[in-house]
């Protein structure tokens, strides 16, 4: 990833009194380009990085600057370690741990102690998950296109896109990229990706709008259902919409009013409560689900 490349730089420009753009190049398995950019990032960002040209040449730090350690304190490299090591829990190996051990710079001690935050995005499918990501990440970076088989509730279709950024937000993970197809930005969940392939196709990238990953930007509430719960269920709307997303009825059930963006997943939401749920409005979605109930019976009913 371009961060960990552009940290690795800094690391070896602290720790080295000169190096030249092939030896970084080649340490980084880049183009000569890439390394520039980098450089030109780096010197963006405040650090005063000095290139000279010739036979003893280099790209070197400014005579007399000195790594501030002290700008990042115990706690604050515990916080960033803490994060770090939350992304190694998705691929499952210690890429981020290396970095965070190039930006302390040899000073060991702030990694010693002991984590009171312990970030886990690993999920059931981190066998099939871990390689996407692989994959999508070095498509950003090296901007080239990507395309897959994606199955959604509307049917499967052929997406090819032009990936701009990875997202984790609801427990899952996303790519937020240009869909061809649809000539806008979308988000697609990996999950729901099969045959992700790299393309050789690059793509110049785009003016990007503001990224927005809010639910009710991607998943607009249409329908407004109004369900009683068996109070036995409060812990689960607790859980899932917060101790205000419903009240108590006098005769002790629970009364959930919330929005969904379509009916098949309110009528999967309703199925995972048994007969503990009970949709009362609106009174046509109410109709469709109890045919819904009368079809699933037909495959149990034995007499």
């Amino acid at each position: 990833m371009k961060i960990d490349r552009l940290i690795g730089i800094l690391s070896i420009l602290l720790q080295q009194e000169k190096v030249t753009a092939p030896y970084l190049a080649e340490k980084f398995e880049v183009t000569r380009r890439t390394i520039s950019r980098d450089i030109e990032n780096l010197c963006k960002a405040g650090i005063p990085i000095v290139t000279a040209q010739g036979k003893n040449g280099g790209i070197s730090i400014m005579d007399g600057y000195r790594f501030d350690r002290t700008l990042l304190t115990s706690s604050d490299m515990q916080a960033i370690l803490a994060g770090l090591r939350s992304l190694d829990s998705v691929s499952g190996t210690s890429r981020y741990q290396l970095l965070m051990d190039k930006l302390s710079v040899g000073n060991s001690e702030v990694l010693a102690s002991n984590s009171h935050i312990l970030i886990d995005l690993s999920s059931w499918y981190k066998s099939s998950l871990a390689p996407k990501i692989e994959l999508i990440q070095s498509a950003i970076d090296a901007g080239k296109m990507i395309s897959f088989t994606y199955y959604a509730p509307g049917g499967k279709s052929l997406r090819t896109i032009e990936p701009y950024c990875l997202v984790f937000q609801w427990a899952s993970w996303y790519v937020w990229g240009y869909c061809t197809a649809r000539t806008d930005f979308r988000m697609f969940k990996l999950n729901r990706m099969v045959e992700l392939t790299c393309l050789n196709q690059r793509f110049s990238p785009r003016t990007l709008p503001p990224f927005q990953a809010d639910a009710e930007t991607i998943w607009p509430r249409s329908i407004q259902a109004e369900v009683e719960f068996a109070p036995s269920m409060k812990w689960r709307l607790v859980e899932e919409y917060g101790p205000e997303s419903f009240s108590v009825l006098p005769g002790g059930k629970l009364l959930f009013q919330a929005g969904f963006s379509d009916k098949e997943n309110l009528f999967s939401w309703l199925l995972s409560f048994g007969d503990c749920a009970e949709l009362t409005a609106p009174a046509g979605l109410r109709a469709e689900f109890f045919a819904l109930l009368q079809k699933m019976m037909k495959f149990y009913d034995k007499t």
